[in-house]
């Protein structure tokens, strides 16, 4: 069985600090492959910022195609929608039952907040949750902070945010390095975020 970690986000775009942290938990934990799982735009949110879900995955593709432990993922493109991450956890799990065993990956913010998101109590029961750290004054409820299929990964820090290139891009600042070159180079052809 594979030991796979599923990176949730709308990677709008996907940046550096995303791939440093997949890199990290690909490398140094026991998970061997990290899938971005590109979350598609809803029907019920008009986003005006929120990219196109087929320019969204080009970006995340074109970021992982030269790790081979980091792969993307549109499973959630198919899937009814509102996206809760416990049904695509599920379905996952069902579609590669006899090859993968699947983890959550999430940042220590979202650790925070957890106990409100739909049927978490089964996500922690038959999934481990690998958390790297985030700053955030919030505290973590200590039923979350000793459990024991919660991981807590030692990844560096990264305070780079998708709102922050997309803001700093249109006002005509160099975003560049906080960007994989090969996003840089497809958001810059298609012109977006401007």
């Amino acid at each position: 069985m594979k030991k796979t970690g599923l990176f949730f986000g709308t990677f709008n775009p996907i940046h550096i600090g995303h791939l440093v942290i997949a890199n990290h938990l690909a490398e140094f934990t026991d998970l061997e492959e990290v899938w971005f799982v590109v979350t598609p735009k809803s029907p019920f949110k008009e986003k005006q910022s929120l990219l196109e879900n087929h320019h969204r995955y080009q970006m995340v593709y074109e970021a992982v195609k030269e790790y081979p432990r980091l792969r993307v993922s549109d499973v959630e493109f198919g899937m009814p929608e509102p996206n809760y991450t416990i049904y695509t956890l599920t379905h996952l799990s069902e579609q590669y039952e006899k090859e993968r065993e699947f983890a959550l990956i999430m940042g220590e913010d979202n650790l925070k907040g957890f106990h409100r998101w739909k049927n978490y109590e089964a996500i922690l029961q038959y999934y481990p949750v690998y958390v790297y750290p985030r700053i955030s004054e919030l505290q973590v409820p200590e039923a979350l902070r000793e459990h024991p299929n919660i991981h807590r990964v030692d990844a560096p820090v990264m305070e780079i945010s998708a709102t922050f290139i997309r803001e700093q891009h249109k006002a005509g600042k160099n975003i560049r390095p906080l960007l994989p070159e090969a996003v840089w180079k497809y958001m810059d052809e298609m012109n977006f975020y401007r």
